[in-house]
């Protein structure tokens, strides 16, 4: 016995080295780090943890008839790893091998449906496990599953005095190297997703460094500042080429090819227009799939993210490379995120635009209200995440960009009050991002209001609170935010601090329009208020503390 499971361990250690082999290959990481699989992707990963099953067989030590092997680690560890779909398939591959190549002997019927039973066992197995424990799971459906087959092989091998005999003989052996070699399989293979996790990080990372870099050029737009970002991406990146487009010219391409993808010019490649109709992005490994109108295009790989503003496509960025097949999971990550973040600051440029057009008090402060300094230390919050809390980084950009498009969506129309709090809201959890337990709010929002407000009337209060009455205090405190339903078309809101309250100076400033030039957003929500409501806003100072009240209801005709 104690040679079989020399033998065995010495197959098994074979399979993980293959198993290792492959799990260091690009192209099987580019497949199992993906967040969905399509069906190519379940056949070759089927195909390949099937591999590891017939390899086991073809290794396996032959006893009386039967064969020792290894066959189910890569069947159990593709179940648990890669779902349902992967883990029958494999199953029926391994198991109809070894059916095939020993028709008639002992024990070939019951190792191969013990084979694809495994296969769909522990593709239940999958559905209740977790990324910690995926290794023991295997550990328990490799003995159970091994178990299964010694049960088949006593109930349909005969005779059945042969068949007790091996199964005495291999049992053991076959149970603690298969239960063994599947949680090695799977420890294995589990660091592709935490490398994958790590890479989305550095992605993360390098894209707001981008965005700190490019975020001058888009505040002034002019005719070099699509060139100067494109230049700055490919250098981040190491990309061939990097370009913008929108729905009918280029902008601006940086690097190979940009002899005939000149800027202004009609674009020429049919996968962007794909991706301006579909609003899409596509992953493009060779120069057909481009689609160059240029016979003699040396871009090979690309990558084209679609550019929005709002719902709207109004452009693409694209990446190329001048190899084919040069499309990593990094790669379109990192794209995704650059397309989205430059989609932002094409939003963000806007403001520029709506300074020469703004005619009314309310526009021209509303233009006010992204602060430099705020999304410079936003950004830096995020950065300082990335490392050691890459989803916070993440949920903290989606509160930043839904932030910036509140803002930028500005304009006469009134809008539900709240959408107005789930910009709050976005302000606020970036804020608590940079302050940790220093800064607590409160929400007692009541339901079923059905009232349509001016926009950016509750923000710049609740950021009034947090920078001149939390952080010029004890900078920790409480900002409660009320919104209470006094009427079908008629609501109270509250905003109450904490902090060092607001003096009886600032509070006749408000009353009289009569602010310094740098700090008049209280003053014109409550210019706004009064325009629309005939009411302004009611500040008192409390013993500690400050509160703002007003009134809003919905407008007649």
């Amino acid at each position: 016995m104690m040679e079989l499971i020399r033998n065995l361990t010495n197959n098994m250690g074979y399979v993980i080295l293959v198993g290792f082999i492959v799990s260091r290959s690009n192209s099987f990481k580019n497949i199992i780090q993906k967040d969905k699989f399509k069906k190519k992707d379940l056949i070759i990963l089927s195909i390949i943890f099937g591999g590891f099953g017939v390899l086991g067989t073809y290794m396996g030590t032959d006893i009386n008839g039967a064969i020792a092997n290894t066959r189910i680690i890569g069947v159990v560890a593709g179940g648990l790893l890669c779902g349902p779909f992967v883990g029958i398939a494999s199953g029926i591959i391994a198991g109809l091998h070894r059916l095939l190549i020993n028709i008639g002997t002992l024990t070939a019927v019951p190792c191969a449906i013990a084979t694809i039973v495994s296969g769909i066992v522990t593709s239940v197995f999958y559905k209740y496990s977790n990324y910690k424990n995926k290794w023991i799971y295997g550990l328990i459906g490799g003995a159970l599953m091994q178990s299964l087959e010694m049960v088949l092989i006593l109930i349909m091998s005969k005779p059945f005095s042969t068949a007790l005999n091996i199964v005495k003989y291999i049992y053991i052996p076959m149970v603690f190297t298969n239960a063994i070699g599947i949680s090695i399989l799977i420890l294995l293979i589990q660091n592709i997703f935490e490398e994958k996790e790590q890479i989305a990080a550095k992605q993360a990372k390098i894209a707001l460094e981008i965005a700190n870099k490019t975020l001058p050029y888009f505040r002034e737009i002019n005719s070099n500042s699509f060139e100067n970002i494109c230049e700055i991406i490919r250098e981040s990146i190491d990309a061939d080429a990097v370009a913008i487009t929108d729905k009918k010219y280029v902008l601006a391409h940086v690097g190979m090819g940009e002899d005939h993808h000149i800027k202004g010019n009609d674009i020429l490649t049919g996968a962007t227009e794909k991706v301006i109709e579909k609003g899409e992005i596509l992953i493009l490994t060779n120069a057909e799939q481009i689609d160059c109108s240029c016979g003699t295009c040396p871009l090979r790989s690309a990558i084209i993210a679609p550019l929005k503003d709002g719902d709207e496509i109004i452009g693409t960025l694209k990446i190329y490379y001048g190899k084919e097949d040069a499309i990593s999971f990094r790669n379109t990550n990192l794209a995704i995120g650059l397309s989205q973040i430059i989609s932002t600051q094409l939003e963000i440029s806007k403001l520029g635009k709506l300074k020469e057009m703004a005619t009314k008090a309310e526009i021209k402060a509303l233009q006010t209200q992204i602060n430099p300094h705020f999304l410079f230390n936003a950004l830096n919050t995020i950065i300082s995440f990335v490392r050691i809390n890459p989803d916070k980084a993440r949920e903290l950009i989606i509160n930043l960009s839904t932030y910036l498009r509140y803002n930028l969506e500005i304009g006469d129309n009134l809008v539900d009050i709240y959408k107005e709090l789930e910009q709050v809201k976005a302000y606020v959890e970036v804020e608590k991002a940079r302050f940790g337990d220093k800064l607590n709010v409160i929400y007692d929002i009541d339901e079923d209001i059905n009232i349509k407000i001016p926009s950016l009337i509750i923000q710049p209060i609740v950021e009034n609170s947090v920078k001149h009455g939390i952080l010029e205090g004890s900078k920790r405190g409480t900002v409660k935010i009320y919104v209470k339903k006094i009427t079908n078309n008629k609501a109270k809101v509250i905003i109450e601090d904490d902090g060092v309250g607001i003096s009886e100076k600032v509070i006749e400033r408000v009353y009289n329009d009569n602010m310094q030039e740098n700090k008049i957003g209280i003053s014109n929500v409550n210019n706004r208020l009064k325009y629309l409501y005939g009411k302004g806003l009611q500040m008192e100072r409390l013993d500690k503390g400050t509160r703002t009240t007003f009134i809003v209801e919905t407008l007649k005709g």
